[in-house]
């Protein structure tokens, strides 16, 4: 049975509000976290799992307060281990390896520990969800790539997005432009062991959009009448192993490799848009939260990113007009490090935000984390923390 907001909010209510503690899984995003919460004041905690603890533990010990190390990270859920995290007066994070490795059951039917972000939305970024995140941007009129629904459908470059055979983070996608190129390129993905037919019967087919990918970030603020509906934090994009090595050969050598490409992000750098084209992209944002208000109350809280692309509308025929087209949701933190130290909005929102900096003994906005921080800080000083957690 689904946990109830307002037993999440009682418990947030009950919390010490001078000792409020941030607690993150180990992995994805949890070194951009620590630094955050470090930076403006909080004790941190972090969850571990045995074997992949190192990047915490050892190298980034000065980071983290807490520890937890455990089997699996499924077994945050276990009740010894919440027990730990309430006493602690937690602020969960969630990040897209909690999502995966504890499991939507666990997280909306056990997990009892206030989260920073709507719990109910993290399942939406799975594309066979129900209400989906493709779902849910449809429903918001946001441009999104024409999908196919078989194959035998396909009639222009398109893109197959399939997870990975033994990688549940991971996607192989590849590319065909017929259905006789669908067939060919699965049969040698499947035949080298990278994907099997399970994904690729759940995996999406769409058109492959011909324009620069924007990667999006944004700070959805659950205390609207103090800090305003969101705000834009910077672009970045993905680097990806091994398409990225592939891509830096000449087109002869590529020509010659008998490898299958995939998708495996390893690394983001920053992206800055001309000012002209920018009011797309907040458009975009402000229709994504104001379905996901509609759709999965109280709506986005927390850090967010629309990843998509620019490139020529497809509903005017004469290419006159750009359209953001958005082709991936993050409905948690997105995890791109990169968006404080390259993008130039963390000036803007370093003076937006001036005074609670000063208040709080921060300099300046350095990462996407510090606004989050900031609305934390805020709802602990002032008795509202119910009212940003699910």
């Amino acid at each position: 049975m689904t946990i109830n907001r307002l037993e999440i909010q009682k418990i947030a209510s009950e919390y010490d509000q001078e000792k409020i503690t941030i607690g993150v899984l180990g992995s994805h995003s949890a070194e951009e976290v620590g630094v955050s919460a470090k930076a403006f004041g909080f004790p941190t905690a972090v969850v571990c799992q045995r074997g992949r603890e190192e990047l915490y533990v050892k190298y980034n010990r000065h980071l983290f307060d807490h520890v937890i190390l455990l089997d699996r990270f499924s077994d945050i859920v276990r009740e010894d281990v919440q027990k730990k995290l309430l006493k602690l007066n937690t602020i969960f994070i969630p990040n897209r390896s909690f999502s995966v490795y504890v499991g939507y059951d666990n997280i909306e039917d056990k997990f009892r520990v206030p989260m920073y972000g709507n719990r109910l939305l993290l399942r939406a970024e799975e594309r066979n969800a129900p209400r989906n995140q493709y779902w849910l941007l449809e429903k918001a009129g946001i441009k999104v790539p024409r999908k196919f629904n078989r194959p035998e459908d396909i009639d222009r470059l398109a893109i197959v997005k399939v997870q990975q055979k033994r990688k549940p983070l991971e996607r192989a996608f590849f590319y065909a432009s017929s259905p006789e190129e669908y067939y060919k390129r699965a049969e040698e993905l499947i035949k080298k062991d990278v994907i099997d037919e399970e994904g690729l019967r759940k995996a999406r087919i769409e058109e492959y959009v011909l324009g620069q990918k924007f990667n999006a970030n944004f700070q959805g603020w659950a205390l609207k009448n103090v800090f305003g509906d969101f705000d834009f934090l910077g672009f970045d994009d993905r680097k990806q192993t091994n398409l990225h090595g592939i891509l830096s050969l000449p087109a002869r050598d590529q020509l010659s490799l008998d490898v299958p490409v995939k998708n495996e992000e390893i690394g983001h750098y920053g992206l800055t848009m001309r000012e002209s084209q920018k009011p797309l992209v907040y458009e975009a944002a402000e229709r994504f939260r104001r379905i996901c208000e509609e759709e999965y109350p109280p709506g986005m809280i927390g850090l967010f990113a629309l990843q998509g692309a620019v490139a020529y509308d497809s509903d005017d025929p004469e290419q006159k007009r750009l359209a953001f087209y958005v082709f991936d949701v993050s409905p948690r933190v997105p995890g791109s490090p990169c968006v404080g130290p390259t993008s130039p909005e963390m000036r803007r929102l370093t003076l937006k935000y001036q005074r609670l900096l000063k208040k709080y003994g921060v300099d300046r906005i350095e990462s996407s984390m510090d606004l989050s921080m900031i609305e934390i800080k805020y709802a602990a000083e002032n008795g509202m923390l119910s009212d940003i957690v699910t």
